[in-house]
């Protein structure tokens, strides 16, 4: 009987099949090799050798195990991903009468929580930058406000990137965006956001563009050294000495982003206003932001509640 046949014995056939039929590349079969084998002796534990006898509870608790010894998220579901192959092959070759691995479900591998700055953090970096302006340098002026803009309005590079002098309302002390998907939002900016963009316009962005070969980046807001528009690679360089000039951790323009958001959580704003803020189309994309704000809590509440 074919349900008769080791496990150990399907598992060769099956890479067999991968190594010759599908033409898989070496690492791919090795890699689906050592899961399988990992597999096997999981199922020797329990005393199952035979591949009739597996069950989609051996499945589940082989999962768990290798949860319990502290394999990631990542490498759980390619091995789900691989024992539904393995359990779908062996059904297909009529080695079993039903598939083990049928309702297998594949872990959901779990969001990375953002990276988020404090408010020291944060308040160094701007004064900072702030401090460096003050040189008169062009390219520093036009650095501060566009550190301010990032944290103030919670923006993408790409947005920042792309300002426009007519985005920029004054009076009601908001801004127009373009994010993802072209989809436009007005969002509010700071009065020190403003006071840095009314600095850089009065001292530096005039001198900026005068520079340019080509006048076809005057009505962007932030030029790059040689008068052009401003680049993505660029913010990211700005963001990256920035961060490093106060010995904070490098986690990209993005990062501030996540820090607007989480800090606005933290001062008491309501949920659906920052979705607004950032351009989120679901409030659960906005949600992550309440998982760091308790993680946050809980980290002050250990440290400074005197029966924590």
């Amino acid at each position: 009987m074919t349900a008769e046949i080791s496990v150990a014995a399907a598992i060769d056939r099956y890479l067999s099949e991968l190594r010759v039929v599908r033409g898989l590349s070496a690492n791919t079969v090795k890699a689906y090799g050592n899961d399988l084998k990992d597999l096997a002796a999981d199922l020797t534990d329990t005393r199952v050798t035979l591949i009739g006898q597996l069950r989609l509870d051996h499945l589940r608790d082989w999962l768990w195990h290798s949860s319990q010894r502290g394999l990631a998220e990542t490498s759980l579901a390619r091995r789900s991903t691989v024992a539904r192959s393995f359990g779908r092959w062996a059904f297909e070759q009529g080695i079993v009468d039903a598939d083990p691995a049928a309702r297998l479900q594949v872990p959901k591998t779990g969001r990375t929580l953002p990276v988020v700055h404090s408010r020291q953090t944060m308040r160094a970096l701007l004064d900072h930058a702030h401090e460096a302006a003050a040189s008169g340098d062009l390219v520093k002026v036009r650095d501060w406000a566009m550190l301010e803009v990032l944290y103030a309005s919670a923006l993408r590079v790409s947005e920042l990137v792309g300002l426009t002098l007519d985005d920029i309302d004054r009076d009601n002390r908001l801004i127009t965006v373009v994010g993802k998907g072209d989809k436009q939002r007005v969002v509010p900016i700071g009065d020190i956001a403003l006071a840095a963009i009314d600095h850089y316009l009065e001292t530096a962005r005039g001198a900026l563009l005068a520079r340019a070969a080509h006048p076809d980046a005057g009505h962007h807001l932030f030029l790059g050294a040689r008068g052009g528009q401003i680049n993505a690679r660029t913010v990211h360089g700005v963001v990256t000495q920035a961060l490093t000039a106060v010995g904070a951790r490098n986690a990209g323009p993005h990062s501030f982003r996540h820090t607007a958001a989480t800090h606005m959580l933290d001062g008491g704003a309501d949920l659906r206003a920052v979705q607004t803020l950032l351009g989120h189309s679901s409030i659960g994309t906005t949600q992550i932001y309440t998982h760091v704000s308790v993680e946050q809590l809980a980290s002050s509440y250990l440290q400074a509640h005197p029966r924590a």
